[in-house]
Parts: C-alpha cells; structure tokens; sequence
C-alpha cells in the first residue's frame, strides 16, 4: 500500500486504476474479499484506513471524478466515530449497530454482481456467436403425383354406384358412341381450366352411359389428349385439357 518515492507513475496511470472499479461499495467489496474480513462484522477501523489510502492515491485534479468516493469516506469515518463513542443502552432503545445500513448495501451489492456475472457468462449475440441470415431464392413448382389405379378403380366404382340408382327395369337397346362422348368430354373440358372427375359424369346417366363415358375418358388419357391428376393421396382426382386447339 505504500508508494515508492523513485517510483515513476504516468499521467494517466490511477484513472485506470480507478476504471476496474464501478463506484465506492465496489471498491469497499474488494478490499473485504481481498483482506478476508467478516461482511457481517466489518472492522470499521481497518477498513477505513484502507479505503482512505485508496482515495489518497487520486490526483487532485480529478476531485470530480472521486466525489463519490469521498462521500463514501465521509461515511466510514461517521461509522467510526458512532462506534467509538459510548452509547448506553436504554430499556426503551434497543440496540442500534451503525454498519447495518453499509452491510446491508453491500450484501445487496454482492448479490446484484453475481446475478450480473451469471448473466454475463451467457452466451451473448455478436459476442459469443453471430447472426447470419440466409437467403433462398427458389421457384416454386407445383408437382402433382402421378394418378393412382387404386384412387382411379375407388372413383369408378363410385360412378357406377350412383349409375346403378338410375338403372330402369326397361330393356331397349341403346346405341352410344365412344368417339362422340370423347368429343362431349373436350367440350366440357374447354370452358374451364382442370375439372373435377366426377363432374364429367352427369347425375341421371344410366350404367350404359357411365361406362362409355368411363372408356372415353381413358381413350382421351391414352391420347394424350387430357391429362389425369391428383394433388395428394386419396384426395380430389382433377382431369385437365391438353388440347391447345
């Protein structure tokens, strides 16, 4: 604690010093921690005159800076001076410790220290890692699964059901033509973009005309000339024109 007189010490060499602490009860924590002292029975003469040294050691030039330092040595002094002074004891007072305000903000000190340091041990954005943003330019395609046989049997089976519920007890002959509901189904097909498979099979078609529908379709299909779709596992199966004409 002592200076040697030949020892040289630049301009600016105890404002550093004064910058690893960050205010009076910082400084006062240290020299407890480093002096092994009681927090809770704080030998006010001692510490004192440590804490005075430490002040001593500011230029005078930089009073501003040490205004809060110099309060806090006002204070000690106080708590030294009420501890020397007699106090007696009276059945209405009890008994008053002068350092209970100072321990009390020390310990308050402490304990927000450590929760700083725990906080600042995590791991902290431009410090510990750094953020990086990635940017995907990707068309999106819309890709829909081949038609499945399964789905395609299901949905026929389901046309024929409803056929059957038309079926007449009559027995006519009745002669229907593949080529010609090819060209009904184009027909439909022209006024929108994709319609569903069950809307190329009218409601009151009888079994004769389900199944010619049914054949058309697939000769279409087998000519490329329409295109059968499904946009996910037994979901909606669509059926699209590919005739540009």
């Amino acid at each position: 604690m002592e200076i040697p007189q030949d020892l040289y010490i630049p301009p600016d060499a105890l404002e550093v010093f004064l910058d690893t602490f960050q205010g009076p009860l910082d400084l006062l924590l240290y020299l407890i921690r480093k002096h092994n002292l009681d927090i809770l029975d704080i030998p006010m003469a001692e510490l004192t005159k440590q804490y005075m040294a430490y002040v001593t050691m500011m230029r005078v030039d930089q009073l501003e800076l040490a205004a809060e330092y110099l309060l806090m040595t006002a204070l000690l002094i106080e708590i030294k001076s009420r501890m020397l002074l007699p106090s007696p004891k009276t059945e209405t007072q009890a008994e008053h410790d002068p350092r209970a305000e100072l321990v009390r903000r020390l310990l308050e000190y402490e304990q927000m220290k450590k929760a700083a340091s725990r906080l600042n041990e995590l791991p902290q954005a431009e410090r510990d890692f750094t953020i990086i943003q990635v940017w995907i330019e990707q068309t999106a395609v819309e890709q829909l699964p081949n038609i499945n046989l399964d789905d395609l049997r299901h949905a026929w089976v389901t046309i024929l059901t409803r056929a059957k519920v038309n079926r007449h007890h009559q027995v006519k002959r009745e002669i229907l033509s593949v080529r010609a509901y090819m060209s009904q189904v184009l027909r439909d097909l022209r006024a929108q973009e994709q319609a569903e498979f069950y809307d190329l099979f009218s409601p009151t078609a009888t079994v004769a005309e389900v199944v010619v529908t049914f054949l058309a379709i697939l000769e279409l299909a087998k000519e490329l000339l329409i295109e059968i779709s499904q946009s996910q596992d037994f979901g909606i199966i669509y059926v699209r024109s590919l005739n540009t004409v």
